[in-house]
C-alpha cells in the first residue's frame, strides 16, 4: 500500500495565507463558520460533545473546516474552541475503539460514514498540532471499523463514501506500515459502491425526479477521487477513471461555469437547475487531492474555476448566509411553487439563510476556503510547486536549508504573479508554477512560456530571488447548448448582475432560531434581467480589492459590452424562475452598454445567454 503520489500537501504550520485570501478566511471566521458552536444547536449541543442534538456528520463536517481555519489564521480563540471539541470527542472513545456517539445496541444499524469523516478530521488536526494522542485514537478507531464491517456490511452513506476512509488509512499506514490497514482498505473497496462499474455502464444521461445514492451529487463529487485513492493498492492509473467520470458528468449534467448540477441528485444541463453547495466544497477537495496524487495540472484548473465562481456565488459576501442550491440563471431566490424546479430538493432550497433545505451545507461549506489555502503549494523530493495561484507563503526545509516562497498576487482578478524565493544558504531544488490552460499567453520575466503545464525552474537558490509571471487573459464567449453563450475571462465567468431586494425572515423552527445576521432571506429582482449578448467586444476594468474580495456591490473586476433585451419569460407557475431558454429572441428596444460582474460576485444573475443581432 506504499503511496506513490506525485506530490504531498503542506500543513497549516508551513503555509500562511496572505492578501485577499487571508481576508477571505477572516470573513469566514467573522461569519457563520466562526459562530456555529455558539448558536447552532447541532454543533453547540451536539452529542459529539455530550449534548442531545445531532451526533452524526455535522460536527465532523464543521471541524473539517474550522480546524484549518483556526490554525491558518493562528487565532488563539478559534484554536481553543476547536481543542474543546477534539478533547470531548477523544474522551468519549470506547475501550474497544468505537468513537461515534452511539449506544452499544444501536451499532448494528449505524451507518459508519461519520467514522470515516471523524478520522479525516483527526488526521487534519494532527497535521495542525502534532497532538501525540491522535495516532493511537485513529488506529483504534480504524481497527474497530475493520471488526465492525466484517460482520456489518457497509450500507447507505458509508457504502457510497467508502473511499473517504482511505485518507486516514493511508496516513496511518505511512506511519506504521501495518498490513491490516491494507486489508481494511480492500474490504472497504469490496463492500463499497463500485463507481467504476457504474460509469462503465452509465445509464443516467437524463435527470430523473427521484432520489438515490448513486446519482447523489455530493457522493459523486467525492467519488471523483475514489480510484485515485485506491491506486496504491490497485496499481492502476490514478488519473484515468477520474477524468472519465468528470467528462461523463460534464457532458450530461454540466453547467456553463464548470460545475455539475445536482438538486439533490443529477439534474441535467439546464441553467435553471440547481447545484448543491456541499457538492462544490467536495468537488474542490477532490480536485486538490487528485492533483496531489496524479500531478495533472488540469485538476488545479478545475479547482480554481470552482473556487472563484460557484463557491462564492452560493455564499453571501459576508459569509453569514448561504444557499443550498445555486442556479446559473437565477432571477430570484424565493420559495418556489410546488412542485419546485429542483428534482429532489424543497421549494426553499435556493433561499439564502442558516440552513435552507437541509443543514449539511451549513456545516460542510466551511471546509472549502481553508482547504484551498492549504493546497496553494505542494512538494515532492527536491521540488516545490505553486499549484493554486492564490496569495500565500510557504516555509519549509529543503535538504538542510530553510526555504520561504511567497506569492504576491491579486489573481484571479488580475494576471500578475510575483514570487520571492528566499533561502538561508545555497540549496538546489526545483521550483515550479502551474500555468493555467485558460491563459491566452504567459510570460516569466518577460520570456514567453507554455500554458496548461508546470513552468519549472531548477537551479541553486541562494538568498533572495524574484520571479515575475504575467498571465494574459482574453474575454471569450464560449458556446453552450441551445445556441447560447457564456462569457469567460481567464478563471472567471461573468454574469449580468441583477439588482436585489432582500426580505428578512426571522423565526424559530424545530428549536433552531433564525436571527440576524444568520436569519433567512428571500431575494427578489428590482432591475431588468432579460438580456442577450449583442456584441463580441468586451472592455475589462480592473478595480482595487475591497473589504470583501467577492463583493456584490464593489466587484474587483468588471467587463462592459453591448447587450439587448429580449422576450425571455418565466416558467409556467414559477414566476421566480426564468424559462431555461428565451421564449422569443426578437429584440426589445435598442442595444445598450451593460456592466457584467464575475459570477462569484453575484446573488441574482443571468449567465448563459443567446447572441442576438439588433433589428433595424
Amino acid at each position: 500500500m506504499q503511496k506513490h503520489f506525485a506530490y504531498k500537501h503542506f500543513t497549516s504550520n508551513e503555509i500562511k495565507p496572505a492578501g485577499w485570501l487571508k481576508r477571505q478566511l477572516e470573513i469566514q471566521a467573522e461569519g457563520l463558520s466562526g459562530h456555529l458552536d455558539k448558536m447552532w444547536p447541532d454543533v453547540k449541543d451536539s452529542a459529539w460533545i455530550g449534548g442531545d442534538r445531532e451526533g452524526w456528520e455535522r460536527v465532523p463536517y464543521w471541524l473539517d473546516g474550522f480546524i484549518p481555519l483556526a490554525w491558518l489564521l493562528d487565532d488563539a480563540d478559534l484554536k481553543a474552541r476547536a481543542q474543546k471539541y477534539i478533547d470531548a470527542i477523544l474522551s468519549q472513545q470506547c475501550t474497544d475503539g468505537w468513537i461515534c456517539p452511539c449506544d452499544l445496541k444501536s451499532r448494528e444499524t449505524y451507518d459508519v460514514w461519520p467514522v470515516f469523516l471523524i478520522c479525516k478530521v483527526l488526521v487534519l488536526y494532527y497535521e495542525c498540532t502534532n497532538d501525540p494522542r491522535i495516532e493511537s485514537v485513529v488506529s483504534r478507531t480504524l481497527s474497530n471499523l475493520y471488526q465492525h464491517i466484517s460482520s456489518h456490511t457497509l450500507f447507505n452513506w458509508g457504502q457510497s463514501r467508502w473511499f473517504e476512509a482511505l485518507i486516514p488509512i493511508g496516513w496511518l499506514y505511512e506511519r506504521t506500515k501495518e498490513s491490516w490497514l491494507e486489508d481494511l482498505a480492500i474490504l472497504l473497496s469490496a463492500q463499497g459502491l463500485d463507481y467504476k462499474r457504474l460509469f462503465s455502464y452509465w445509464t443516467h444521461q437524463t435527470p430523473k425526479r427521484e432520489w438515490n445514492f448513486h446519482t447523489h451529487i455530493v457522493n459523486l463529487m467525492m467519488a471523483l477521487k475514489c480510484e485515485a485513492l485506491f491506486s496504491p493498492i490497485s496499481k492502476e492509473d490514478p488519473n484515468a477513471f477520474a477524468e472519465e467520470m468528470f467528462q461523463i458528468l460534464s457532458k450530461y449534467h454540466g453547467t456553463c461555469v464548470g460545475h455539475i448540477t445536482g438538486d439533490e441528485c443529477l439534474s441535467g444541463t439546464l441553467p435553471t437547475q440547481g447545484a448543491e453547495l456541499c457538492s462544490i466544497a467536495e468537488a474542490l477537495y477532490s480536485y486538490e487531492t487528485l492533483f496531489e496524487i496524479t500531478g495533472n495540472p488540469v485538476w488545479c484548473d478545475r479547482a480554481e474555476i470552482a473556487a472563484f465562481n460557484s463557491l462564492p456565488a452560493s455564499i453571501s459576501d459576508d459569509m453569514w448566509t448561504h444557499q443550498y442550491d445555486q442556479m446559473v440563471n437565477q432571477i430570484s431566490c424565493t420559495t418556489q411553487n410546488e412542485p419546485p424546479v429542483f428534482g429532489t430538493n424543497a421549494a426553499q432550497a435556493n433561499l439564502f439563510g442558516l440552513e435552507p433545505n437541509f443543514g449539511c451545507c451549513t456545516a460542510n461549506f466551511n471546509q472549502a476556503w481553508p482547504k484551498l489555502a492549504l493546497h496553494s503549494f505542494y512538494y515532492a523530493d527536491q521540488c516545490i510547486v505553486s499549484a493554486l495561484l492564490i496569495p500565500s507563503t510557504v516555509h519549509c526545509q529543503m535538504q538542510d536549508a530553510c526555504v520561504e516562497v511567497t506569492l504576491q498576487t491579486d489573481y484571479p482578478f488580475k494576471g500578475s504573479l510575483h514570487y520571492t524565493v528566499s533561502t538561508d544558504r545555497p540549496v538546489t531544488f526545483e521550483f515550479a508554477v502551474r500555468i493555467p490552460s485558460f491563459a491566452h499567453e504567459a510570460y516569466a520575466d518577460d520570456k514567453r512560456i507554455k500554458t496548461g503545464e508546470l513552468y519549472k525552474c531548477h537551479r541553486t537558490w541562494n538568498g533572495k530571488t524574484e520571479i515575475q509571471i504575467d498571465l494574459i487573459f482574453t474575454p471569450t464567449l464560449l458556446p453552450c447548448e441551445s445556441d447560447t453563450f457564456c462569457l469567460r475571462h481567464g478563471p472567471l465567468f461573468y454574469s449580468v448582475p441583477i439588482e436585489t431586494e432582500y426580505e428578512k425572515k426571522e423565526y424559530i423552527e424545530n428549536g433552531v432560531e433564525r436571527k440576524f445576521p444568520y436569519c433567512d432571506y428571500e431575494v427578489r429582482p428590482i432591475s431588468d434581467w432579460n438580456y442577450a449578448f449583442a456584441a463580441n467586444k468586451f472592455t475589462v476594468h480592473e478595480h482595487s480589492i475591497g473589504l470583501y474580495p467577492f463583493s456584490r456591490t464593489n466587484p474587483s473586476i468588471t467587463s462592459e459590452t453591448e447587450m439587448i433585451q429580449i422576450d425571455w419569460g418565466t416558467m409556467p407557475n414559477q414566476p421566480g424562475v426564468c424559462n431555461p431558454f428565451p421564449q422569443n429572441r426578437r429584440p426589445i428596444g435598442c442595444k445598450k452598454v451593460v456592466q457584467l460582474q464575475p459570477y462569484g460576485c453575484t446573488t441574482l444573475r443571468m449567465t448563459q445567454l443567446p447572441f442576438v443581432k439588433e433589428i433595424h
